[in-house]
């Protein structure tokens, strides 16, 4: 790779570079996987193989988005985000830095409830069958039904944060007409 192929990788003054809007797309379509997927798995009376399989799968989701979040916060500290529009009211600004702030904590807190909700049932996480997790708490009967719900809760809660970010996204497009959706796609 050139040096130029590797600049055109960064940002520039008015857009994410190539490698922030692949992660953002991908981790994005990996919390909705999870998040559906999650939702239909907890639907299924009794303990079947199917069931079974969906948990396994929602913890290979969930460890993914993990790794991939932690992954994007540090690319994002080395490449700040492009600029807002001057036309942007101060107050966008600031809302703006508060809901990234709190996907970027939710990318973290729902994953994680979720590995401790698991370890606390007693369910070691083995990332696609081949990788265990540590298991760094015995289980915990007490402690499975708190973490359950904090793991749901924190599920809705990002299910919202998430909603407030595709309205202001789509009021930038649709009422403001300017550039904030373009700064994100490929």
């Amino acid at each position: 790779m050139s040096m130029t192929d590797a600049a055109a990788e960064l940002h520039t003054p008015y857009r994410f570079g190539r490698f922030s809007v692949l992660m953002h797309w991908l981790i994005a379509l990996l919390i909705v996987a999870a998040f559906v997927l999650g939702t239909i798995m907890v639907d299924i009376q009794g303990l079947t193989p199917t069931k079974l399989r969906y948990f396994a799968w929602h913890k290979w989701l969930g460890v993914t988005v993990l790794a991939l979040a932690a992954v994007r916060l540090l690319w994002r500290l080395a490449h700040p985000a492009p600029p807002y529009a001057e036309t942007m009211p101060r107050w966008q600004h600031n809302a703006s830095r508060i809901v990234h702030g709190l996907l970027y904590v939710l990318m973290f807190a729902v994953p994680l409830s979720g590995y401790f909700y698991s370890l606390a049932a007693g369910v070691p996480v083995v990332y696609l069958t081949v990788l265990p997790l540590p298991v760094l708490m015995d289980a915990d009967p007490v402690l499975k039904p708190v973490l359950r719900e904090l793991h749901e809760m924190l599920d809705w809660v990002l299910l919202g944060v998430v909603a407030v970010h595709l309205l202001a996204v789509l009021k930038h497009r649709l009422i403001d007409k300017d550039s904030v959706l373009s700064r994100m796609l490929p």
